[in-house]
C-alpha cells in the first residue's frame, strides 16, 4: 500500500480548511521559531511566483478533536495534520488572518510584514517603515473582510502623493502591485499526504529524510500529538505550566523557580512516569493509542482506560504545592539553583519518584522529600540520567514497580544510593571524576551543594557561601566568583600553557569578587601567607577541610597539588552526603574549659609546664626549660595536635606566671613567638595558638597547637631534635625512626573532617 497521495491545496483553501477543523495541527515543530525575516522571505518568494516547497500531512484516522491553529470549529474533527510545514502554514495564517504566534519564550506576537508597492519590497514592519507613506506598514489588512481592494489602492495612491510626485505609471505600478498581492492566497502549494496506517516511527523517518535542516522529531513531539487528538485540555495545561515557570509571577501562585524551567515534554515525562510508570516515550505512545502488541490494532476502550490515568496523573504532577514541596528537597541537597544542575533530567525523574511515594504509597511528604534530596544528591553527583536517560531510568522503575508498601520503596531508593556510592567511589572514582576542566561537571556542582551542605563560607571569606551562590540575586557581577587558586597568569609565567591544566576543577574555589580582582596573577606563596595569618585556628581548620587545601598547598608542585587537593574534595563530598544521610552532623567543637583540662589530668593531647623560661630551682633563666616547652610544642605539632599549658605543675596546681617574671602577657606571648620563629620556622606560627586563662585565682598560658602541615625539628645548638607526642609522654625519634614516621605521618592523604560526631 502507497505509504502517500499528492494534493495540490491553494493557500486559500488551506487557511479555510484550518479554521473550519478540517486540518488540524498536532504542532509537532512548535513551538513557532521562525524570525520575522523568514516570514518576509516566504511572502516575497510566493510573491514572485517561486517555489516554496511542500507540504507533509498525516491522515490521522482517529476521532476526537483536534486542535487546529484557527479560532473557528476548534473541536472539529480535522482528517489532517501537519507533520512538515508548520512553521510556513503558520506564517501565512497569521498573517493573512492577522492572527498572533506563541514564540519560543510563549510570549505570543503578531508579525507584521510591510510592503512597498512602487519598489515591490517586503521588510519586517518597524517604527520608521510604519511612519513612511511608500509601504503598507501591515499587508494583513489587506485580506481583512473590511478591506475593497480599489478603495484602498486609491486611498494609498492618494496619500503617497502628499509627500512625493507620482506619475500615472506610478500608480498603475502601484495598483498592479497591491492587486498581485491581494492574489496570492492562490498560490498552489503541493501536499504528500501519509496514510493513516503508518506509524509515528515511519512518520518521524519521512520527516527526517525529507527535511533534514529542519527539527528531528522525537517521541514526545508524538504524544503531545495524541494530547491534541483525544485530551486536548490536557496538552494546554502542559504549556500553560511550562509558560508560567518562565518568569516570576508578581506573588500570585506559580510553577517559576530558581532550578528549572520546564518544557511541555518534560512535564509529559512526568506526568506518564507516575501515571505509566514508564520512562521510554516511545513505549507511551504505543500505550496511549491502545494498541494492541499482537494484531497492531487501536483498541479505543484501553485507549480510554490510559487517558484516564493520564488525567489523574498530571493532576498529581501539576500541582504547585507539590511541585515547590519536591522543589525544596533539591535545597536539602545543598543545590541552590539552575548553575549547580547539570542534568534537568535529574530533577525531572527525582520528581516522578517523589510523585510516587507521595500518592501511590500514601508517605508523608517530608518523609519522601528527604528520601528524594539524598536519591538527588546521588543522581546529580553521578551523572546518573546524563547517559541514556531514559533507559536508567526505566531500569529504576522496574526495581520499585512490585513493591508492596512505602517502607520497602524508601528503604529500596536508599539501597540504589549505597549500591551506588562504594567505598571505592568515594576514594577512586570520584578523584578520578574531578580530574576534569568541565566547567558544568556533576561532580563540581555536587562539591558546590556540599558546602552548602556544610554551611561553609566563602574561600578566606566571612560571607557564607549559600548566599554568596544565592540565585535570587543579580547584580552587575556575580558576588561568587571562581577563582583559579593557582592563577593563569602565574602558571603561564612557570611554562603551564595547557588551558585544560590551568582550568582544572581543582585549581578553582569560590571566593567574593573583590577579592578575585584584588589577588589578580599573584603567585599563591604570596597571596596566600597573609590571608592565612590572619585566620583564627578553628576558621583555618575549617576553611582549610572545606576548599580541600593541602597544608602549605602554595609550595606544592602544581600537579601534586591537584592529585591531593581532588582527593580532598571527594572527601568534603562524602562528608556533606554523610550529613545528609543523617549518618554524621557537623558540629561545632566545643570550647576548650581550662579548669576541666586540668581536672582531666596531662594525656596524650594536653601536657602541663610550671614556667616558660626560669627554672624553679635556680631562679634563673634557662635554656633546658625553653627546650622542654618547644619540644611539647613540637610533638603536638607532629602528632594529632594538643593543648599545653604554662603555669601548672605536673600534678595539676595551678602556680600562675609570675616566676617567669615577665613585664606582662604581651611580652610574654611575644616570647613565645619569637622562640617559635627561631626554633621551629616561622611555617608553624599559624598552627600554634596562645592565650591567657584565669584558674583557681591564678592566670595561664593556654598553648593551643593544630596538627603541622609538614614535620617539625626543633633547634637545640647545632642540633636539629624530632619529637612526637605519644601516650603522655613526648619523645625525641632519630635516624631511620624519623624518615619513616615522617613518610607515614606527612604522605599525601586526605585529613579528617573537623568535629564529626
Amino acid at each position: 500500500m502507497a505509504l502517500f497521495t499528492t494534493t495540490n491545496y491553494p493557500i486559500s483553501a488551506l487557511i479555510e480548511d484550518i479554521d473550519l477543523g478540517k486540518i488540524g495541527l498536532p504542532e509537532l515543530q512548535r513551538p513557532f521559531v521562525w524570525p520575522n525575516v523568514n516570514v518576509r522571505d516566504l511572502f516575497d518568494s510566493l510573491y514572485r511566483g517561486y517555489p516554496a516547497g511542500f507540504l507533509l500531512f498525516w491522515d490521522t484516522g482517529v476521532d476526537g478533536g483536534l486542535r487546529g491553529i484557527g479560532t473557528k470549529n476548534a473541536n472539529v474533527v480535522p482528517r489532517l495534520a501537519i507533520v512538515d510545514g508548520q512553521q510556513r502554514l503558520t506564517s501565512l495564517y497569521a498573517v493573512v488572518k492577522g492572527a498572533e504566534v506563541l514564540r519560543a519564550d510563549f510570549r505570543r506576537e503578531r508579525i507584521q510584514i510591510a510592503f512597498n508597492p512602487l519598489s515591490e519590497r517586503f521588510d519586517v514592519a518597524d517604527a520608521a517603515i510604519r511612519k513612511d507613506k511608500a509601504y503598507i506598514p501591515d499587508i494583513s489588512v489587506l485580506w481583512s473582510p473590511g478591506t475593497r481592494l480599489i478603495a484602498f489602492a486609491r486611498q494609498f495612491i492618494q496619500d503617497l502623493a502628499t509627500t512625493r510626485e507620482l506619475s500615472s505609471a506610478d500608480a498603475e505600478q502601484i495598483e498592479e502591485a497591491i492587486s498581485k498581492l491581494h492574489n496570492l492566497p492562490q498560490y498552489q502549494f503541493v501536499a504528500l499526504e501519509l496514510a493513516s496506517s503508518v506509524d509515528a516511527e515511519t512518520i518521524a523517518e519521512v520527516f527526517v529524510r525529507i527535511n533534514g535542516s529542519g527539527k528531528k522529531l522525537n517521541q514526545a513531539d508524538f504524544v503531545l500529538t495524541l494530547m491534541s487528538v483525544f485530551w486536548d485540555e490536557g496538552r494546554s495545561e502542559l504549556e500553560a505550566f511550562a509558560a508560567s515557570a518562565t518568569r516570576p509571577s508578581d506573588g500570585a501562585p506559580s510553577p517559576f523557580n530558581h532550578f528549572i524551567k520546564p518544557s511541555p515534554d518534560q512535564m509529559l515525562r512526568a506526568t506518564v512516569g507516575l501515571s505509566l510508570k514508564r520512562a521510554r516515550l516511545e513505549n507511551v505512545y504505543s500505550a496511549l493509542r491502545g494498541r494492541d502488541a499482537k494484531t497492531g490494532l487501536d483498541n479505543p476502550e484501553k485507549r480510554d482506560e490510559q487517558f484516564a490515568l493520564m488525567r489523574k496523573g498530571q493532576a498529581a504532577a501539576l500541582n504547585l504545592a507539590t511541585w515547590h514541596h519536591f522543589l525544596s528537597g533539591l535545597k536539602l541537597a545543598g543545590y541552590l539553583g539552575a548553575k549547580m544542575i547539570s542534568s534537568e533530567a535529574a530533577i525531572i525523574f527525582s520528581y516522578v519518584l517523589y510523585l510516587i511515594g507521595v500518592t501511590e504509597f500514601g508517605l508523608e511528604k517530608a518523609r519522601v522529600r528527604q528520601a528524594i534530596a539524598e536519591f538527588f544528591f546521588m543522581a546529580a553527583l553521578t551523572g546518573r540520567y546524563t547517559s541514556s536517560p531514559e533507559t536508567r531510568f526505566e531500569s529504576d522503575l522496574s526495581l520499585i514497580r512490585d513493591l508492596s508498601d512505602g517502607e520497602a520503596y524508601l528503604e529500596k531508593l536508599r539501597e540504589i544510593c549505597r549500591t551506588t556510592l562504594t567505598g571505592d567511589y568515594w576514594d577512586i572514582t570520584l578523584p578520578q571524576q574531578l580530574a576534569t576542566s568541565a566547567s558544568r561537571s556533576p561532580s563540581l556542582f555536587a562539591y558546590q551543594a556540599s558546602l552548602a551542605l556544610l554551611d561553609a563560607t566563602g574561600l578566606y571569606s566571612p560571607a557564607k557561601f549559600t548566599s554568596l551562590a544565592d540565585p535570587s540575586i543579580a547584580g552587575t557581577k556575580a558576588a561568587l566568583e571562581q577563582h583559579h587558586l593557582f592563577p593563569r597568569g602565574y602558571l603561564e609565567d612557570v611554562g603551564v600553557k595547557d588551558f585544560k591544566q590551568i582550568n582544572q576543577i581543582a585549581n578553582f574555589a569560590p571566593v567574593e569578587w573583590p577579592e578575585n580582582i584584588r589577588i589578580g596573577k599573584k603567585p599563591p606563596a604570596s597571596y596566600v601567607p597573609p590571608l592565612d595569618a590572619a585566620l583564627t585556628a578553628d576558621r583555618r581548620e575549617r576553611m582549610y577541610f572545606w576548599h580541600a587545601l593541602p597544608p602549605l598547598w602554595w609550595d606544592l608542585p602544581y600537579e601534586m597539588f591537584l592529585v591531593e587537593r581532588r582527593a580532598r574534595m571527594a572527601q568534603v563530598v562524602k562528608t556533606a552526603w554523610l550529613k545528609l544521610t543523617g549518618v554524621a552532623e557537623a558540629a561545632e567543637p566545643a570550647p576548650v574549659d581550662v579548669s576541666a583540662l586540668i581536672a582531666q589530668g596531662e594525656h596524650g593531647a594536653t601536657e602541663f609546664k610550671s614556667t616558660l623560661r626560669v627554672n624553679l630551682h635556680t631562679g634563673q633563666v634557662d635554656e633546658k626549660i625553653h627546650l622542654s616547652a618547644l619540644k611539647t610544642i613540637a610533638g603536638f605539632l607532629n602528632a594529632k595536635g594538643g593543648t599545653l599549658l604554662i603555669g601548672v605543675d605536673d600534678d595539676g596546681e595551678v602556680l600562675g606566671l609570675d616566676a617567669d617574671r615577665f613585664p606582662n602577657e604581651d611580652k610574654m606571648s611575644l616570647h613565645l613567638v619569637n622562640l617559635i620563629r627561631e626554633r621551629l620556622g616561622d611555617v608553624f606560627l599559624p598552627y600554634v595558638h596562645p592565650r591567657f586563662e584565669d584558674s583557681r585565682g591564678q592566670r595561664v598560658l593556654v598553648v593551643r597547637c593544630e596538627r603541622g602541615p609538614r614535620a617539625a625539628f626543633v633547634k637545640d645548638g647545632q642540633v636539629q631534635r624530632f619529637y612526637v607526642r605519644g601516650g603522655n609522654a613526648t619523645a625525641e625519634l632519630s635516624g631511620n625512626a624519623i624518615t619513616e614516621y615522617v613518610s607515614q605521618r606527612f604522605k599525601a592523604h586526605s585529613p579528617p573532617a573537623p568535629a564529626l560526631s
